[in-house]
């Protein structure tokens, strides 16, 4: 057991059903919101890895239903890829606790699940390429086109109204009105980009209502970092971060993905001059995305696709600004006024989008 590691894995495997021995464990990843181990065992002489999460339960409430989720899906995901060499490695499996769950409760009330790991694939914090960006939208469609037909009743909403744009804006209209900790005089100009575009807010939840825009199984957490790449071929091979996996709009995940993979510069990006959607980059995710998405899109979710990169951007932009204005109670801050900087890096990305819309809605056209 490494000496930073803050359970005692060895421990915890006890309560599922592992086979092999225990030899160790070290923290793994950079999530922020779970706890993540790799541990290694033998069988029968051989290495073998898997990945031991506490899933965290302040910010999911409801760890048995999230795990219902994950396991209803990861199965119908094996199943539609049973031809495949290894589905395995291309859709997560879970080790069943000793009575026969997906997770086990420990002793002191956290929630622990055991995935088997997927060896000769890595994740990447950050977008280097075209290709990636390509194969990362590859493949969320098609992890979405898996789950078009997933039988039984609609998935547990692990969060409520997650991307529920309207909902962030009432928010943030009360975090102005409160203004608790003084802020809002510095964020004048955040709080008029944003108020200038709330008419744009519920447009994906109104179409959904109308009948024009069905409900999908989506991801909603779909950065680059959530798809395993292939360590030989470049290739997606798998889809990972199952927690937000529950019912949702197409577009929150291709709006996720032009929000976190178009611009060059990071979330926090201070000079704004760095702050762009790249059209190459875009067209990579529209390319990729359409490429196994176009069996089960609509017509009208299609033609969506370019707004969403907007919508979603400008929604994150309002959850860090409301954050901002509220005494940064939500997300880390690591410096001032550091939710304010990461809200102007979502405005200056929604201008860019602006800019360039005519241009991609051609390009959407035209594949």
């Amino acid at each position: 057991m490494s000496h930073h590691a803050k359970h005692d894995i060895r421990k915890i495997s006890g309560n599922f059903q592992m086979p092999g021995d225990f030899i160790s464990a070290e923290p793994y990843g950079s999530g922020h919101i779970n706890d993540t181990y790799a541990a290694k065992y033998c069988q029968g002489g051989i290495p073998v890895k898997y990945i031991f999460q506490r899933i965290n339960h302040n910010v999911f409430k409801n760890p048995p239903a999230l795990m219902d989720n994950i396991m209803r899906v990861t199965d119908h995901l094996r199943s539609k890829l049973a031809s495949s060499a290894c589905p395995s490695r291309q859709a997560l499996r879970l080790i069943h606790s000793l009575d026969e769950k997906p997770y086990c409760l420990d002793s002191d009330g956290n929630y622990w699940r055991v995935y088997i790991f997927i060896e000769d694939a890595s994740s990447y914090d950050v977008i280097k390429t075209p290709e990636q960006a390509f194969q990362a939208a590859k493949a969320f469609g098609e992890f979405q086109k898996n789950l078009v037909d997933l039988p039984g009743g609609r998935l547990h909403e692990t969060i409520l109204d997650f991307h529920n744009t309207p909902k962030r804006y009432e928010a943030l209209e009360k975090a102005i009105e409160k203004d608790a900790v003084n802020r809002a005089a510095s964020a004048k100009k955040e709080i008029e980009f944003t108020l200038a575009r709330k008419d744009i807010a519920g447009k994906l939840i109104e179409l959904n209502k109308a009948g024009k825009i069905p409900e999908r199984i989506t991801h909603n957490d779909t950065k680059l970092n959530n798809v395993m790449i292939d360590d030989k071929t470049g290739e997606g091979v798998c889809v990972i971060d199952l927690d937000t996996v529950m019912p949702g709009l197409v577009h929150y995940d291709f709006g996720d993905m032009v929000r976190t993979s178009t611009s060059p510069a990071l979330e926090d990006e201070k000079d704004l001059s760095k702050v762009k959607m790249q059209p190459h980059m875009f067209e990579a995710l529209l390319r990729g995305y359409i490429s196994t998405a176009a069996d089960f899109l609509t017509p009208t979710e299609k033609e969506y696709l370019p707004f969403s990169g907007k919508l979603i951007t400008l929604e994150i932009g309002v959850r860090f600004l409301t954050d901002y204005l509220s005494g940064d109670v939500y997300f880390k801050v690591h410096r001032d006024g550091h939710n304010l900087d990461r809200s102007r890096t979502q405005f200056k990305l929604v201008e860019s989008i602006e800019e360039q819309e005519e241009n991609i809605m051609k390009l959407l056209h035209s594949i």
